[in-house]
């Protein structure tokens, strides 16, 4: 077996050194292909993207209510690994610290600013328009996606002993094929969409450290620093990943939530408190109100609205959908011994409901700086946004370098995960992967961020990853039918489809 699938890993790391070599060689080719085939997809398969994430949270969210969220991820009475406050900070710290960070302030203040969602800006309307748009792409829909490839992980893996691979929870519609060269495919693009979803995070966490460093010191913006930047947090996360999952990462994630909640109460306290508390309440109504029409949402007849969407809507979903091998396999491994309730619950609304407050106060308040004049937070670089709030608020440069630490910290836990993660995947799923393969997908996560970044910045990040989330979008489409098919049959053996009283 672990030859078999060493074989994942020498194909999956051969095309993603090819990559890097393309990104240094050929900067300006690799960049019009990426943007090419991007515009191809957003153009002609945008309404796709909106269909089938919407399928993936219908179908969690009916684990909600069903009689089969009863049952155990895991074997009869077995205990979850984790507590729970350790469970939540390590999946939201994977799932989204980064991104949270980096879009805090830039996203909501660029609907409302610079270009808004129903094309009207700078307006009591453009507010709301910004805040429930916002709360769209970072909500249940995110959320539904990394938990359906957790879900269909965690049960095939702890409850019917499967290895950790995408390929094996195919085996009820594929069968055997799942065990062979078939399977071997399905594994190579979940590892590629894996590695250039993380990688392109990472190119995120990388800019806004170099945002925030140049908007506090004049240091210059550029590339070079980045990679020094790269550089010295790849480091760091090398020698977190050394130290296992059970010590560095559940470690970093506690400190993350802790410089997060820091972070967040010097806003809120300081801020504009009740105008953050009353966004809060109106956008997530609006949120809730316009959730079914937001999700179908393509604008057939309005062009300019219609590049919106494929900017940021069909943005989101791809980097969604190609983060969530890696979160999806990563929850899963701290998941086990919950209900399948239990995780839909936690896996969409706890972490939805934290973001919402989390934009709602760093965006709300950059919207609210510039609304009443205070300050043009929309004329700084996006990577420099939130420093531009934190600079109107007492101990700003204190707050500020704060922030840089908790970029700092959710790169580390985001690389240290996707070293564990990718390693997991190309040893056969079975047990945690060997330090040496956890280092060499270090440095390959951390090669293509800066080969990426050396070809077109964060356009070409943007690019490269809606690429890359289309096949897995489709291997995603059979896991759920895998997974409805597999549950439901035993459901039935149990009684719990019948409302019998049996054991689960």
């Amino acid at each position: 077996m672990l030859n078999k699938f060493s074989t994942v890993f020498k194909i999956s790391a051969g095309i993603m050194l090819l990559l890097v070599i393309l990104g240094v060689a050929w900067p300006e080719g690799l960049e019009n292909i990426t943007t090419n085939v991007q515009d191809f997809i957003a153009i002609n398969l945008g309404w796709y993207y909106l269909i089938i994430v919407t399928f993936f949270v219908l179908v969690v969210l009916m684990f909600l209510i069903t009689p089969l969220g009863k049952i155990k991820l895991g074997k009869p009475g077995e205990k979850p690994e984790f507590s729970r406050p350790s469970w939540i900070a390590m999946l939201f710290s994977a799932g989204m610290g980064i991104g949270l960070v980096f879009w805090g302030t830039a996203e909501p203040i660029s609907h409302y600013a610079i270009s808004s969602p129903t094309l009207e800006t700078g307006t009591d309307q453009a507010i709301k328009d910004a805040m429930r748009f916002t709360y769209f792409h970072w909500g249940i829909h995110a959320w539904g996606i990394y938990g359906i490839v957790g879900l269909v992980l965690a049960y095939f893996n702890y409850r019917h002993d499967k290895p950790a691979l995408i390929s094996a929870t195919l085996e009820p519609v594929i069968g055997d094929l799942a065990k062979g060269t078939s399977g071997k495919v399905i594994d190579i693009f979940a590892v590629i969409a894996t590695v250039i979803g993380v990688a392109t995070t990472l190119g995120f966490g990388a800019v806004q450290i170099n945002g925030g460093l140049a908007y506090l010191f004049d240091i210059p913006n550029e590339f070079f620093i980045q990679l020094i930047i790269i550089v010295i947090v790849t480091v760091l996360f090398m020698i977190s990943a050394w130290t296992g999952l059970g010590k560095g990462i559940k470690i970093l994630s506690n400190v993350n939530m802790g410089l997060a909640g820091l972070l967040f109460l010097l806003i809120f306290i300081f801020g504009p408190t009740l105008f953050i508390l009353n966004l809060f309440t109106d956008s997530l109504g609006s949120y809730l109100q316009h959730l079914p029409q937001m999700s179908f949402r393509i604008a057939p007849l309005n062009e300019e609205s219609q590049e919106w969407i494929k900017s940021w809507t069909i943005f989101y979903w791809a980097w969604w959908i190609a983060w969530s091998p890696f979160v999806g396999i990563f929850i899963a491994r701290i998941s086990r011994g919950r209900s399948i309730r239990e995780f839909v619950f936690i896996v969409l609304i706890i972490p939805s409901l934290v973001g919402f407050l989390w934009f709602a106060t760093f965006g709300g308040t950059a919207i609210h700086l510039e609304h009443t004049g205070v300050a043009e937070i929309s004329k700084l670089a996006t990577e420099e946004s939130l420093f531009g709030v934190l600079s109107n608020f007492p101990l700003g440069l204190v707050a500020s370098i704060v922030a840089m630490l908790l970029i700092s910290t959710f790169f580390i836990t985001s690389a240290d995960s996707g070293t564990f993660v990718l390693g997991l995947m190309t040893t056969g799923g079975i047990g945690d992967p060997g330090k040496m393969i956890k280092l060499t997908w270090g440095v390959l996560l951390s090669s293509i961020a800066l080969a990426l970044l050396y070809t077109g910045g964060l356009q070409a990040l943007q690019n490269t990853m809606i690429i890359a989330a289309l096949p897995f979008s489709v291997i995603m489409f059979f896991m759920c039918i895998s997974f409805l098919k597999s549950i439901y049959k035993e459901g039935k053996e149990l009684g719990v489809v019948n409302n019998k009283q049996k054991k689960n």
